[in-house]
């Protein structure tokens, strides 16, 4: 967790900011995101607000779209709030770290079983998406966070928010370019396939550092999967239940009945699902100091007749 910046904002409707979620180094990063407690000090939460750079009013939509989604392995979205010019919304805080600083904290790519089972999460947690109709249309690096409770996906919408389709996203702020599909970085409507390209350059993150190596540089046994998903074409990329049976071959996947998203297709659950990996321990530690320190915050003193800016005890900052 990083202290907040001169430009940040001190509040979050009444939610007072503590510290940044994401390093400053961090650019591909298509949302500000913070720490933040409710005024009365009861609650913690994880608060998004749209860059700077970013049209407000895609943003929230996107947001809202989000709050009304509630699948396995995607950041729940409870709140939406805010103002035409400064929209934000909020999911109940748990010590979480994105991709990028899982890997700093374990120093480097991360074990190949973990970064199996990093896949298989998020493409489960894809396959349900798909089958209700839904594109995240946002996965990255930085929108995967790591949580004692398994990985989510968060970040949903990104690509839409960004950009109109029709018209060039390759090089707008905040999209990772080596996660946006082709056709998506040409203007495209994000569509499913979009998604399994970005889920292999996540893994290609996870294992090698970077979102565009070479073959060679992935591990063996995730070589497969992750080329298959980058496959420039995407009417050749498997999809998210495939990649899925790729990873976890002994995973079933059957439809189940009842009511799904939007009334487009059946909703799915996966046989075989397990709980929570196994976190590398240097992630766990990274993790625990996080909660530690989001413990020990103090919520700022305001000046008279000012709002003080959300601001971490200096004993709890990175």
């Amino acid at each position: 967790m990083e202290p907040l910046r001169h430009d940040d904002p001190p509040w979050a409707g009444s939610h007072v900011l503590l510290g940044r979620l994401d390093a400053d180094s961090e650019r591909a990063v298509p949302v500000r995101r913070f720490v933040a407690r409710s005024a009365d000090g009861d609650r913690d939460l994880l608060v998004a607000l749209p860059r700077p750079d970013a049209d407000p009013a895609r943003w929230a939509v996107e947001a809202e779209g989000a709050r009304r989604l509630s699948l396995p392995g995607f950041l729940p979205v409870t709140e939406v709030g805010g103002t035409a010019e400064l929209p934000w919304c909020a999911t109940p805080y748990v010590p979480a770290l994105p991709l990028p600083a899982a890997l700093r904290a374990h120093g480097g790519p991360l074990p190949e079983p973990f970064v199996r089972f990093l896949g298989a999460a998020l493409a489960r947690a894809l396959a349900t998406a798909h089958a209700r109709g839904v594109t995240h249309a946002g996965l990255s690096p930085a929108a995967v966070l790591l949580t004692t409770d398994g990985p989510r996906a968060s970040c949903f919408g990104a690509v839409r928010a960004a950009g109109p389709d029709g018209e060039r996203r390759d090089g707008l702020p905040g999209l990772d370019p080596g996660c946006l599909a082709p056709e998506q970085a040409a203007g495209g409507r994000p569509r499913p396939l979009g998604d399994v390209y970005a889920l292999g350059a996540v893994l290609a993150y996870a294992a090698t550092g970077h979102t565009v190596p070479e073959r060679d540089e992935i591990p063996v046994p995730l070589r497969s999967p992750v080329t298959a998903c980058l496959a420039r074409d995407p009417a050749t990329r498997p999809q998210a239940h495939q990649v899925l049976a790729l990873l976890e071959p002994n995973t079933r996947w059957e439809p189940v009945a009842g009511p799904h998203l939007q009334g487009v297709h059946p909703a799915t659950v996966m046989d075989g699902a397990d709980g929570p990996g196994p976190l590398p321990a240097l992630v766990v530690a990274a993790l625990a100091r996080q909660a530690a320190r989001v413990l020990a915050a103090e919520l700022p003193a305001p000046a008279p007749g000012h709002p003080a800016p959300g601001s971490l005890h200096p004993s709890a900052l990175d």
